[in-house]
Order: structure tokens, then sequence, then C-alpha cells
């Protein structure tokens, strides 16, 4: 309970005391509206605002199992193969390393301006991809070697092995990774949605575009605290699947439930 009630007083005390700033310092409202006028934009605004939004978790969500999708097979063949790895390895360090607002330019190009909603499918993923490939490689290196050689002694086959054993003990990392990975896909579609521009997106982020080239500061507030809300959500969605997942027998696990 206390995980819950102590954030949340922070955060009543935090926007009462913004409240009586703003109103006190007399601070214009195109400079720092207050949060009641933040409220009322997010009132007066809640379809558009709620439908961009869902367009915006839609992209994070497809990205993040496309993430999925292509890393834990290519984690599987890095730690099969220590030649694949050290071939491929550098290559999706590339993509981690290489700052997405510099390629996000390209990419809108190379797919096309009529294409946008692949452009930010793809902005997303990268950015998401590397956490998953990295966190599963850890974790299936990290398989038991006294298990590894009761299944050797049985000879079981490298698929039954990896679904059997392998997996299943890398699942505090790949969970962990997906925790990471979901909170960068939703930075991915969200500066991909800013490069986009011009209308071009349906997302949030155009929103707040839109809304700051028409001073209207409020309508900015409110799309950045629903952004914030989504990856809140997300964040501790995810906690939840991890707990459920993992049972009480990790300590990772345990340690989320305090």
């Amino acid at each position: 309970m206390k995980r819950v009630l102590l954030p949340v007083a922070v955060g009543v005390l935090l926007l009462i005391a913004w409240e009586y700033l703003v109103v006190g310092l007399e601070i214009e409202e195109f400079v720092l509206p207050a949060p009641t006028a933040i409220l009322a934009a997010l009132w007066q605004d809640l379809g558009s605002l709620f439908g961009a939004l869902f367009y915006t978790f839609k992209v994070t969500l497809m990205a993040l199992i496309a993430a999925i999708l292509t890393g834990v097979p290519l984690a599987f063949a890095f730690s099969r193969s220590r030649t694949i790895e050290m071939a491929f390895f550098p290559y999706a360090v590339v993509l981690q390393v290489t700052p997405v607002i510099a390629i996000a330019p390209l990419i809108l190009i190379w797919v096309g301006i009529d294409n946008v909603h692949l452009a930010v499918l793809i902005i997303a993923w990268i950015v998401a991809f590397f956490p998953i490939l990295s966190a599963t490689t850890m974790g299936l290196k990290s398989t038991d070697s006294g298990l590894k050689d009761l299944f050797d002694l049985y000879e079981v086959g490298p698929l039954k092995r990896f679904f059997r054993l392998e997996l299943p003990g890398a699942m505090p990392y790949l969970l962990s990774g997906i925790k990471i990975s979901a909170g960068l896909a939703l930075i991915g579609a969200v500066v991909a949605e800013f490069v986009a521009g011009s209308g071009g997106s349906n997302g949030l982020a155009w929103r707040i575009v839109e809304a700051g080239n028409r001073l209207q500061i409020p309508k900015m507030f409110a799309g950045l605290l629903l952004l914030s809300l989504l990856g809140i959500g997300q964040y501790y969605a995810l906690t939840l699947l991890e707990r459920l997942l993992l049972g009480d027998w990790h300590e990772s696990a345990r340690g989320n439930g305090k």
C-alpha cells in the first residue's frame, strides 16, 4: 500500500504547489499553464487526444512485439555460435548507439511519405530491439552448467533444450529487457512522429506539435500527461506480467512485490 500511497501523495502536493505558484506569480498560460487549465484542455479535447494516444500505443506495442520476435531468435543463434555472435553483434550495437533522431528522416525518405505508419514502426523497432537481444543473450548464456550436462547426458536436441531449459532460465533477463524496450519503443514512436510532422502521423506526438504551433500550451501539456501515463502504465503492466510468469520462485519477482 505504501508503494502506491507515497508517490500519489507526493504527486498531489506537487500539483497543489504548481497551481499556487502559477496563480500567485501570475504566470501567463502560454508560458506555464496551471494543472487545472491542463485538465480543462484534456477534457475539451478528450476525443482527439485519446484517439492519438491509442495510435501511439498501437505502434509502440507492434514495435515491441517485432523486437521480441526478432531479438529472441537472434539471441538463440548467438548463444549457439560464438562465430555468429562475433559477426553480427557489432551491427546490433550500431543500431543501439546511432541517434534515432539522425536516422529517422532517412527512414522516412526510404519508406516514403505515403507510408508514415511503417516508418514510425521501423524507428520504434530499432530502438526497442537491442535491449531484448542483449538481455536474452545474457540469460541464455547464464544457464546452469549442471543442468546443461544433464541435458547432454540424455542427448536432448537443441530446440527442446531451448524451450525446456534455456528459455525458462533466461525469462527474468528477457522480461527485464522487455520492460526497458517498451519505454524505448514509446520514445522511438514519439521521435518518429515528431520527424514525420506536417500532419503525416496520427499519433499523440503530432497532436503536441500541432498544439505548440497554435500556442495551445495547455493542450500540449495534456498530451505530455497522456504520454507519461502511457509509459507508466506500460511499465507496471509488464511488472505485473513478470510477477505472473515468474511467480515467487525468482528473487526479482519477490523484489517487485515488496
